[in-house]
């Protein structure tokens, strides 16, 4: 008969026991052989050496999700377990496919052939242009790979951008303060982080800025290191602003530049910079470049057609001018 502590003191016990200690009632039920005793902050396992190695196992599995996310459902506990049907929402198959654990379960990982290779690409490179339309899932991939980077230490703080471009509507006739007139540019980014982030550990860290989202204006003038820096939107960006962000890039930084080049919203006289950067920065070292097409499109699936449409339409008005 061996013995062994186990230490929760890094995560809160009443997440890992459950109400009720259903979820110890759980544990004890996956391994019967075992005498599985909860003391505060510890839990006491005592049994064969080969059992208790196994349940160290799937113990420390719990304690891993618990300190990513703060709180986990019986149901993905019983997962990790090794209970009941694996579902859409959690796997153990392959825990390098997963970027991050949201919020009760939920997983995000890349799902398509050129998303994962802009994950391949940051974690190979510094900077990182991802091009493509609309719903390929640019943005939502360059988030979860900067929430891993803050979660695993990699970075101290996460800094999300966006140029404040008119897309037919003018700032100054919105109602509020300048904060409210930007926010709604700015509102794809909250909401790819609330799927990723429990709703107090995001309030956190904004309020403490570790987490920042401004507009590519306010960028001017800082050096961001030991950062994680996503450009959204970039090809809303001049020349000069791309010029500007690309070295506001500190020697510990990593950096996404994500774009959509047949979105441009400039003005007639102001020319796209995202183009010029991708083409003259192609072959240099370190950085990183994916084109994101209609087969990454993870929306709904009529936008797959939306999209082969337009550009169909637009090779035939290319026709027409040649």
């Amino acid at each position: 008969m061996t013995e062994t502590i186990i230490n929760l003191e890094h995560i809160n016990p009443i997440e890992f026991f459950g109400v009720n200690n259903g979820k110890l009632d759980l544990l004890k039920k996956k391994f019967p052989l075992l005498k599985i005793l909860s003391r505060g902050s510890q839990l006491k396992l005592s049994g064969a050496p080969e059992e208790i190695e196994t349940a160290r196992d799937k113990i420390t599995q719990v304690i891993q999700y618990l300190e990513r996310n703060g709180n986990l459902t019986e149901h993905y506990f019983e997962q990790i377990l090794g209970e009941g049907e694996p579902g859409d929402n959690f796997t153990e198959r392959n825990p390098n496919e997963v970027l991050v654990y949201g919020p009760n379960g939920r997983v995000i990982k890349a799902r398509t052939p050129n998303q994962k290779k802009l994950v391949h690409l940051v974690e190979h490179n510094d900077i990182v242009f991802a091009v493509g339309p609309a719903g390929t899932g640019k943005t939502y991939t360059a988030v979860a790979m900067a929430v891993r980077a803050l979660k695993n230490k990699g970075v101290k703080k996460i800094v999300l951008t966006r140029p404040a471009v008119e897309a037919g509507e003018n700032l100054g006739f919105l109602p509020g303060d300048l904060k409210e007139k930007i926010d709604p540019y700015l509102r794809p980014l909250y909401d790819a982080l609330d799927d990723m982030i429990p709703v107090d550990k995001l309030t956190y860290y904004m309020s403490n800025r570790i987490i920042e989202i401004a507009p590519l204006a306010y960028m001017r003038g800082r050096t961001l290191d030991n950062a994680f820096i996503i450009l959204d939107e970039a090809q809303n960006a001049t020349d000069l602003q791309l010029k500007m962000f690309l070295t506001r890039i500190g020697p510990s930084a990593k950096a996404i530049i994500t774009g959509d080049l047949t979105q441009i919203d400039l003005p007639k006289n102001q020319k796209s910079g995202l183009g010029k950067a991708t083409r003259i920065l192609n072959h240099v070292e370190g950085i990183g470049h994916v084109e994101l097409g209609g087969e990454d499109v993870v929306r709904h699936r009529l936008v797959k057609e939306i999209i082969r449409a337009y550009e169909k339409e637009k090779e035939k008005e290319d026709q027409h001018k040649t």
